[in-house]
Parts: C-alpha cells; sequence; structure tokens
C-alpha cells in the first residue's frame, strides 16, 4: 500500500506470462513505480511493447551486457524496493539457486540486497521434481520469498500443481515486504 516504491518484475519463459501485463496494472494502481525485465524465452509469450506501454519504462530483455550502454543495468534494477519474479520457470529458480547470471533476471537477483518474491509457473512435473524442490528449499533458506504453486489446468491440458498462483496473492506478497 506505500505509493512510490520501486518494484521490478522479471518475467521468465512460461505460459503464464501473460499474466504479467495484469499484475503490472495491479502494482501500478497501488502507486507502486513498476520496472519490468524479461528473459528472452519470456518475450517470445508476451513482447517488451507491453509492459513499455503499460510502464512508460524502458524493458531489458536477455542477456544483462548485451550492449556497453546496458552494461551496468541490473546494477540499477537490484536497487528496487523488492523484486518480483513471476511467473518463475523452473530454469530461472535454479539460475537462483545457484547464483548463475547469464541474464537481466538473474544477474539482477543475484545482485540485489531487496526482498525478492518468486512466483513459480511449471508443469507439475517439474514443479515436483526434486531437482526443483531442492531449488526451492535453497532459495528459502536464502530468505527469498517462494510462493506456492496452485493447483488447477496446466497449459498441457493435465490437471496438477505448478499453476501460477493468483495475482493478487502476489501483491500481498509485495505489499507485505514493504
Amino acid at each position: 500500500m506505500k505509493a512510490g516504491k520501486r518494484i521490478v518484475l522479471g518475467v521468465t519463459g512460461s505460459i503464464a506470462a501473460y499474466k504479467a501485463a495484469e499484475l503490472v496494472r495491479l502494482m501500478t494502481g497501488r502507486g507502486w513505480d513498476v520496472w519490468v525485465m524479461m528473459t528472452e524465452a519470456a518475450a517470445k509469450y508476451v513482447g517488451p511493447l507491453t509492459f513499455l506501454a503499460l510502464t512508460r519504462h524502458p524493458v531489458p530483455v536477455g542477456r544483462a551486457e548485451a550492449t556497453p550502454a546496458e552494461a551496468f543495468q541490473h546494477l540499477d534494477l537490484s536497487s528496487a524496493d523488492a523484486i518480483v519474479i513471476a511467473p518463475c520457470t523452473a530454469n530461472v529458480i535454479a539460475k537462483m539457486a545457484h547464483g548463475l547470471a547469464d541474464d537481466i533476471v538473474s544477474a539482477t537477483v543475484l545482485a540485489t540486497t531487496s526482498p525478492v518474491i518468486v512466483a513459480p509457473a511449471m508443469n507439475e512435473k517439474m514443479w515436483l521434481n526434486p531437482a526443483t524442490r531442492d531449488n526451492v528449499k535453497t532459495l528459502k533458506k536464502r530468505g527469498i520469498n517462494v510462493l506456492d504453486t496452485e493447483k488447477g489446468e496446466l497449459a498441457c491440458g493435465v490437471v496438477g500443481a505448478g499453476r501460477l498462483c493468483g495475482l493478487e496473492k502476489i501483491v500481498r506478497a509485495v505489499e507485505k515486504v514493504l
């Protein structure tokens, strides 16, 4: 509920990426200054132009150091009041758990001391895989707020765990850390 707070939203390559546009709308509706960063895979589901139009801020996509002008973007974004990764794929969860930083999203998370909220979204088999479960435990042990997935119809047509949680739940998690 605190206005003027800078929130950075990392969008990763899940079919649930389309929901991130509505999440931006909900967050900006609370008076937060929302900035979006995307993995290359996310940009295949929803374009950066969508987020530019919603936030009025440039949207970095892919590698953190694509051009010399972008070399320190991840450091600037890492100074946000909170960082939200939604939807967050198993791949990005693994990168975060192991300290990899090969794109704007993972590099920003690695550089931040701000609160980080992760809202996973993936197929149930991936969500329940022991490697993913261990990576989630690692993130939680480090103080990262990993939200639970919901059970429901998944993109593959199966009903199971791994569905992105409700957007209001993500917003409430941000409110809690501000």
